[in-house]
């Protein structure tokens, strides 16, 4: 029966899923983009100004961007655990590089007799900066923030892998179930949800300089709607919570069946047997480990 079923059919019967999973998605990108805003672009003015420590935080971004993403990812459980803390962070290292990288550059090419003129105006550097320099380089600052929008989109899916849920869900379910449907019911939204940010960031990046002051206020206010898709359901929902292998969420004699069965309404994240042994080995020695 499972294999004449359309993708479509497949969605229907899992939208609460799905659409739940989709908001978690952009929670995670969408918190850990702010967090990396919040600290290259200070960070990236900073070696701007200090043309020696340039070399070495851009190279220690750059690191960061080669690590493998599960290799980051499993490096992070024994000290962070299981859950949307590490996948956090781990979005977080992934973003630094291109707005740390972009904001440096957009403010090294600020033509200098620009500045001399401000200077010369009786600005101080705060005002050159804010209203100089900043809206002068605001397209190439963009264009990073719009790189690590669409690489935290992708890395994203990987959090399902330690339980932070998002569309990788359902990706990480189809793969160990070999269902085409339900890899497609996760790949298509990440897919979509990249383009949809990119084109969003892109007609903000193409806006006139005057309406720069009020984009910053719209981008806060948007960032921390969305973040609160993550945050609330979680406040709301309660604190019990089920983690299951991907073979039984995906089984109509596992969770599938115990839902329409005996109408289950508890919320449930995916998490692989590999990783679900290593949190109960850690949590057993921590156990182990404190005084009686």
């Amino acid at each position: 029966m499972e294999e004449t079923q359309s993708l479509w059919q497949f969605a229907i019967q899992q939208s609460d899923k799905l659409w739940s999973q989709t908001w978690t998605h952009i929670g995670l990108t969408m918190i850990s983009l702010i967090f990396a805003i919040l600290f290259a672009l200070p960070v990236g003015i900073l070696i701007a100004r200090r043309q020696k420590l340039a070399g070495v935080v851009l190279g220690f971004a750059g690191v960061m961007q080669t690590i493998p993403s599960i290799a980051l990812l499993g490096i992070m459980i024994p000290i962070l655990g299981i859950g949307p803390k590490p996948a956090i962070i781990a979005l977080f290292l992934y973003a630094l590089l291109p707005i740390l990288r972009n904001t440096y550059t957009g403010i090294k090419d600020v033509n200098p007799v620009v500045v001399d003129a401000a200077r010369g105006m009786g600005m101080s550097n705060w005002q050159i900066l804010m209203k100089v320099e900043l809206p002068l380089a605001f397209p190439v600052l963009m264009a990073g923030i719009r790189t690590a929008t669409v690489i935290n989109v992708g890395v994203a899916t990987l959090a399902a892998y330690i339980a932070a849920g998002g569309l990788g869900e359902f990706i990480f379910g189809g793969i160990a179930l070999n269902n085409s449907n339900m890899i497609l019911a996760g790949a298509i939204p990440a897919a979509l949800l990249a383009i949809f940010l990119d084109a969003l960031l892109s007609i903000i990046q193409k806006l006139s300089l005057k309406k720069i002051n009020g984009i910053y206020l719209l981008l806060s206010f948007l960032s921390i709607l969305l973040c609160s898709f993550y945050l609330l359901p979680t406040k709301i929902g309660g604190r019990l919570l089920a983690g299951f292998t991907p073979e039984f969420m995906g089984r109509q004699d596992g969770y599938l069946g115990l839902k329409s069965v005996y109408n289950l309404g508890i919320q449930t994240v995916v998490i692989s047997d590999a990783v679900m042994y290593k949190a109960a080995v850690h949590n057993f020695r921590m156990d182990k480990d404190e005084p009686a």
